[in-house]
């Protein structure tokens, strides 16, 4: 397979989207920059968070926009006062403190102080580059393609086998056809926070949720390579992992089937499947072998519970 041109939408595309916008409503973390639909202070945040975790941003992009808070403060401000703002709070190269001040005097100068909507537009400021210029069409118009970053693409290559086995994967094309249209802000955030916070290069599918479990190519096989993840983590997927799913699962109840429990520590569990009773039952043999459970037999009823 050559590329992912060909990738196929899944069926249940519907589901897949709802799902990711409903986690992401539910809970994720707040930045500063996703409270506004300013251009301006959006792209203060882009070019701040290039190569710089967005933690570390959140302070300095605070005390930028204090000092300059508008495109117009920063076009009349002097170009040495905001690269020496850049460089006393270590944001990276000083270049980008350069470009920024030129687009906030593009901005005012060439546009009348509003901001270019589009990405082909966004792209006439002096530094702003087309992944730059979409994610600022997005967040602050609502009118971009899906953003493609790092942690996006770590989530389609895990997520979809197309792209997994793709010797030269479209990330582009399929994260496009994945977007919500004409939903590009929120579509954008909730999947770039997917990668930020469970489909991480050590993944936490379970502890945060993934809503992606159900379809994810990696969740279901325990291959969670990636394209800057180039060997398989050893504890996912592993036995180890599911023991402890195990234990942690029944320390929430007094005692519970094995079906059920299956479930709850398997999104594809089924009973005669390839991770079903027979697997399950195995896993049960070993932790009762280490006196961790007791596994009660009532007839063909098999059940499960923490030894005291």
């Amino acid at each position: 397979m050559a590329d992912a041109t060909d990738w196929t939408r899944p069926d249940d595309l519907d589901a897949i989207r709802e799902t990711l916008v409903e986690w992401y409503e539910a809970d994720h973390r707040t930045y500063p920059w996703r409270e506004t639909n300013d251009p301006y202070r959006i792209l203060v945040s882009e070019v701040m968070s290039q190569q710089t975790q967005l933690d570390r941003v959140i302070e300095p992009w605070r005390e930028f926009a204090d000092e300059w808070p508008t495109v117009e403060a920063l076009a009349a401000a002097d170009r040495a006062d905001v690269v020496g703002f850049w460089t006393s709070h270590s944001l990276g190269y000083n270049n980008r403190a350069k470009y920024l001040h030129e687009a906030a005097q593009q901005v005012v100068e060439e546009y009348d102080g509003a901001f270019p909507r589009t990405p082909t537009e966004l792209q006439e400021l002096m530094g702003v580059g087309p992944y730059t210029a979409n994610a600022v069409a997005s967040f602050a118009f609502n009118d971009g393609d899906a953003v493609v970053d790092t942690n996006v693409k770590r989530v389609l290559y895990r997520s979809f086998s197309e792209i997994h086995t793709a010797d030269d994967p479209d990330y582009e094309s399929v994260a496009n056809a994945l977007m919500l249209p004409g939903e590009s802000r929120i579509w954008n955030n909730a999947i770039m926070e997917l990668g930020g916070v469970a489909c991480k290069k050590r993944p936490k599918c379970d502890a945060a949720g993934c809503p992606w479990r159900e379809w994810c190519h990696a969740y279901q096989t325990g291959d969670f390579t990636a394209p800057d993840v180039p060997t398989q983590p050893s504890f996912e997927g592993s036995r180890r992992q599911f023991r402890g799913r195990i234990v942690r699962t029944l320390g929430e109840c007094d005692e519970i089937g094995i079906d059920e429990l299956g479930h709850r520590i398997r999104v594809d569990y089924s009973p005669d499947g390839t991770y079903g009773r027979e697997w399950l039952r195995e896993l049960l043999s070993d932790l009762a072998e280490d006196g961790l459970i007791d596994v009660v037999e009532a007839g063909e009823e098999t059940a499960a519970r923490l030894r005291e």
